[in-house]
């Protein structure tokens, strides 16, 4: 294939210009969008300040408890779809459409994973955290260990999201920059404001109300993008006809291969492993359930969650589907009319909504809803961090109503501007952007080995969860940045599904087809060459079972001198039958005063 199509008419970047027709219609969409989001910060910052300017005995940090988790009072679905729209950013909106074009269905089996989260959240981490009624999750790590540990998870956390916060906003940067030509930081800028304004202004209750405007949007947009791109390749016949002829659908692959990219085995323990860690321990979703005033009311928030969850992304890889058949005989990576691999799915709707005023803004509000939910409630957990890990256990002194309003509006603010200036450098630091996405593995599955040790594993004391944390970080950072090295030498390369040019009716130039098709070289294979997909599972294995080893040599830690409340509530009648029975005598008998007075 010649570099260029003989005969052809336009220029692909004539092509390029066509697709970006972003017209009035769809920015008064897209403002649309952010200026509900003000409206709604606007109202409950209004609504609480004037509850607190009533209450003017209002038992002390009750305006924490607002900002930070509604006061425990929150309703059900709302929360569910703030945990649906937390968890899908941009990138994963985009991405996952991304990962079946290139490489097909196998990643959708992650189904299989998110199951798996369901479970282990429903029988351990809700009962744990919701029994001990705390805001920040890493205040049970100095319950059940030690305040070191604790401060450690919230460092980790902190530079973890600190680094993610500014991918999330720029990744549909470069979506509307697609459809429209406006420069990324510039809509990264004014985005970026709004999330702060309304985050710091409406708390808790501002991000969940936002997050269930911008589910919707979000929802609405990749159903139209489904329903009209179907019919434009002439129904799902063709669609499947397509994909099954490339390879993309295909049943799930049971190879044993640890370094294969992606088997069934990868994808349900590695991947269970990181969806639990993502959901479990993580400061952004818990803060939602822990809004919630009941047990059952967290869990049918969960399993709202996890319908939800499943269900958009089985979307979000129909529409990689939906791409590779749309673009099956010219392939616009290698035309490059599309420059990133994140801008596949907006080329899809501009060729598809292009011509439909309003059509294309509903679309990038819906990424940009994805990004704003998930950099508002990382704003809002920061804070929640910052005052319940960083200043409450250092301070002599209770800090004042005005004083801890001050802090947490002055921590979302920033850190926001933190996000914003770090957008503005990200796209000029490609290998630093590899290292800090990199960082999520390195510090996730040390943090759920820890938690887990906490909660299954009572003998285990401050000592030695310390030293296997530490073990378990070492280990994922050499693995990670090993990996990564490799990756830059092509020691690891992932071949792609087919990709073809042979259709194009345009003109392009510096680009081979021969490109797509990497061959990997053969090496010997080492730890640092397993599948992506396992490094959460390696942390969380090296973490606890290191925790054990050093249980021998530095002791162990005596079950009973522990509440049954930091255990897994399957654990807790094996190991305090007695206490238990106490317990529960107790809370009948002031619930029988209570219902006497």
């Amino acid at each position: 294939m010649n570099a260029s199509i003989v005969g052809a008419v336009l220029s692909v970047q004539d092509v390029s210009r066509s697709l970006q027709r972003f017209g009035l219609v769809d920015y008064l969409v897209f403002s649309g969008m952010l200026l509900v989001c003000i409206v709604i910060g606007i109202f409950f910052g209004w609504k609480d300040h004037a509850k607190h300017a009533r209450r003017k005995n209002h038992r002390r940090g009750s305006e924490a408890l607002d900002y930070l988790v509604g006061g425990r009072k929150m309703k059900i679905f709302p929360v569910a779809m703030s945990l649906v729209a937390s968890f899908i950013s941009g990138i994963a909106l985009m991405g996952a459409s991304t990962e079946t074009y290139l490489y097909g269905m196998q990643f959708a089996y992650i189904f299989s994973g998110i199951l798996a989260m369901c479970v282990a959240m429903y029988f351990i981490f809700l009962p744990v955290f919701q029994g001990l009624q705390i805001t920040s999750v890493y205040e049970y790590l100095q319950m059940r260990f030690d305040r070191r540990i604790r401060l450690l998870g919230s460092i980790l956390f902190t530079i973890a999201t600190l680094l993610h916060l500014p991918i999330v906003i720029f990744v549909p940067a470069l979506a509307f920059n697609q459809v429209s030509g406006i420069n990324v930081h510039f809509i990264t800028s004014v985005v970026c404001t709004v999330c702060i304004f309304y985050t710091s202004v409406g708390g808790i209750k501002a991000v969940v109300w936002t997050d269930v405007i911008q589910t919707i949007i979000m929802i609405g947009a990749l159903i139209l993008i489904v329903v009209k791109g179907t019919a434009e390749i002439g129904g799902l016949s063709v669609l499947i006809e397509r994909n099954l002829a490339s390879g993309r659908i295909e049943p799930p692959n049971f190879n044993l291969d640890p370094t294969e990219r992606t088997t069934i085995w990868a994808i349900f323990f590695g991947g269970g492993s990181f969806w639990i860690a993502k959901n479990a321990i993580h400061q952004m979703m818990i803060q939602r359930y822990l809004s919630l005033p009941t047990l059952a009311d967290a869990r049918k928030a969960l399993l709202m969650f996890t319908i939800g969850i499943i269900c958009l992304m089985l979307t979000c890889f129909y529409n990689g589907l939906l791409i590779y058949a749309t673009f099956h005989d010219c392939d616009p990576l290698t035309t490059k009319l599309a420059k990133e691999k994140d801008q596949l799915l907006p080329i899809l709707v501009m060729k598809v909504f292009g011509d439909y005023p309003g059509l294309a803004g509903l679309f990038i509000s819906g990424i940009f809803s994805a990004s704003l939910s998930s950099l508002s409630t990382g704003l809002n957990s920061l804070a929640a961090i910052v005052l319940e890990d960083f200043f409450k256990p250092f301070l002599r002194k209770e800090l004042s109503e005005r004083q801890t309003r001050y802090l947490m509006r002055g921590t979302v603010l920033l850190f926001g501007i933190i996000a914003v200036v770090l957008v503005m450098v990200v796209e000029k630091l490609g290998t630093v952007l590899q290292l800090s996405m990199s960082l999520v593995p390195i510090s996730l599955g040390p943090l759920l080995g820890v938690f887990l040790m906490g909660m299954l594993l009572p003998w285990i004391n401050a000592q030695s969860a310390l030293a296997g944390t530490c073990t378990g970080l070492l280990t994922m950072t050499y693995i990670v940045i090993r990996a990564q090295i490799s990756i830059a030498m092509k020691e690891i390369v992932h071949p792609t599904k087919p990709l073809s040019v042979e259709g194009c009716t345009y003109e392009f130039f510096n680009a081979t087809v021969a490109a797509n098709v990497q061959t990997p070289v053969e090496i010997e294979k080492s730890i640092h060459h397993v599948s992506f997909l396992y490094y959460t599972l390696i942390g969380v294995c090296s973490t606890a079972f290191s925790g054990l080893l050093y249980t021998f040599i530095l002791g162990r830690q005596n079950p009973s001198d522990l509440d049954p409340l930091l255990l897994a509530p399957f654990l807790r009648n094996s190991f305090f039958p007695k206490r238990l029975a106490t317990t529960t005598t107790v809370v009948h008998s002031f619930e029988n005063v209570d219902t006497k007075l």
